[in-house]
């Protein structure tokens, strides 16, 4: 699926602004004419065509702007009709129609009232976008949360979970415009970006769905985009809430998983905030507290310092809960051999990871020290 980039005319609205593109301008008039047999073109209010069902040039320039600063709403003009198409009382578009008798007339009066709906719906849906993102930043009371969602239809008690999805490319408008498009039909979701970097979708959820979909969806997500945008994504969610002034909650959550996915589950292209384990607690321990642990416990040394084969082996026994007969098997080395590094590993730290405890401590200073490096990679940025 090719997504194309399409231009866009700004519609200002209270210091702020909407966008609405000219493609769906230039859609709606083509609809009109298809129907009429007549043709309109808009401009904006400096006598700039922005769509057209056929060329017209620069010929009504001057004649646009002296209708824009008339007070006149419709104007006959060289055999065309003008319309003034406004959004609460300013002056937005003029609609032009190529006709001088009553049936243009008609038509014109109507595409321009269509064009005018658009500009409401299209200002309610970015006025929603402005809501979801202060609602997700925390920024709002209470009771501000309450009365801007009734004013805009959103419900206040539904489940809920919120995903973030970060691609390597900032600014990524075909990344976005393919999760718009995957989830168009889902009139409940929104799907919005508070930086740069991700892409934000706060997911409706029936009565019935848990965190089995929620995974689902995070990794349909992750592979639409890597088929249909070419891009390699990453998603990560936070719990399931019920009420909307959770949704604050669930996004930090996401994003707190995103930042310890990248640390200790940098394969995994999903990441649930449910299933970060420790890697949670480690993630939110100060710096010199981490330096004191590997200190006291390694005599100033790094447990990542030993050599492939070690580290290799070490891992490994982890990955089979301690397990020294599995762990020699999948290693392809004989028991006896197992057994010995783990006896050399034990002179050399103090620590014998067959024993539970030891092994749970050297296991947390793995982690810390990999907390540790990326802290330290991400100071030099």
């Amino acid at each position: 699926m090719k997504i194309e980039k399409v231009e866009t005319f700004e519609i200002r609205q209270k210091g702020e602004y909407g966008m609405i593109s000219n493609q769906i301008l230039q859609s709606t008039i083509k609809g009109v004419k298809d129907i009429s047999r007549v043709d309109l073109y808009v401009a904006d209010t400096d006598g700039k065509i922005v769509a057209s069902t056929s060329q017209i040039g620069n010929q009504f320039k001057d004649a646009i702007i002296a209708f824009a600063g008339s007070p006149a709403d419709s104007q006959s003009v060289q055999g065309y009709q003008f319309f003034k198409v406004y959004d609460e009382n300013q002056l937005e578009l003029i609609l032009i129609a190529q006709g001088a008798n009553d049936d243009v007339f008609m038509i014109g009066k109507m595409a321009a009232f269509q064009i005018q709906n658009l500009l409401v719906a299209y200002k309610e849906r970015f006025d929603k976008d402005n809501f979801i993102k202060n609602l997700l930043l925390d920024n709002l009371l209470l009771v501000d949360i309450y009365n801007r969602a009734k004013k805009l239809h959103i419900d206040m008690d539904t489940r809920r979970v919120v995903c973030i999805i970060e691609t390597k490319n900032e600014k990524d408008s075909v990344a976005l415009e393919t999760v718009r498009t995957l989830f168009a039909t889902q009139k409940k979701d929104f799907i919005t970006a508070v930086d740069e970097k991700s892409i934000i979708l706060i997911k409706n959820l029936e009565e019935k769905q848990g965190y089995e979909d929620v995974q689902k969806i995070s990794e349909t997500i992750v592979d639409m985009l890597n088929t249909e945008a070419m891009v390699k994504a990453t998603v990560a969610y936070g719990t399931i809430i019920s009420e909307l002034k959770e949704v604050s909650r669930s996004y930090k959550e996401a994003k707190m998983a995103l930042d310890v996915g990248k640390i200790f589950y940098s394969n995994k292209s999903v990441i649930a905030y449910n299933n970060l384990g420790i890697g949670r607690l480690i993630y939110q321990l100060p710096i010199p507290l981490c330096k004191m642990f590997i200190k006291e416990n390694f005599n100033g040394k790094s447990p990542d310092d030993f050599d492939e084969e070690t580290l290799t082996t070490i891992n490994k026994f982890f990955e089979n809960n301690l397990n020294v007969s599995e762990t020699s098997r999948q290693l392809y080395i004989h028991r006896n051999t197992l057994v010995y590094r783990l006896d050399k590993l034990q002179k050399s730290t103090g620590l014998d990871l067959r024993v539970f405890e030891d092994a749970i401590t050297f296991k947390i200073a793995l982690m810390v020290v990999k907390y540790m490096n990326y802290m330290d990679s991400m100071n030099e940025f």
